[in-house]
C-alpha cells in the first residue's frame, strides 16, 4: 500500500489544477516553483507534498470530476 494523502492535499490539489491547469506538467521541480507561485504554502513539506501529488495526478492523467 502507498501513503494516504490527507484531504487537505487533494482539495488544494484540485484547486489548484482546476484554475492552472496548463501551468502544471509531469516534472516535480517544476511543479514545485509554481505551487509557491499560485498558492501560499509556508511549509516546506506540504508544498513537496502538494506537488509531487499534482505530479502524479498529471503523470497518470487523471481526470478528476471535480475539475
Amino acid at each position: 500500500m502507498g501513503r494516504v494523502k490527507t484531504m487537505m492535499i487533494k482539495r488544494s490539489a484540485n484547486k489548484l489544477l482546476k484554475e492552472y491547469k496548463s501551468s502544471f506538467n509531469s516534472d516535480f521541480n517544476y511543479n514545485k516553483n509554481q505551487v509557491v507561485k499560485f498558492a501560499d504554502i509556508r511549509s516546506k513539506k506540504i508544498k513537496n507534498v502538494l506537488a509531487g501529488y499534482i505530479t502524479r495526478l498529471i503523470k497518470r492523467g487523471v481526470q478528476s470530476n471535480k475539475l
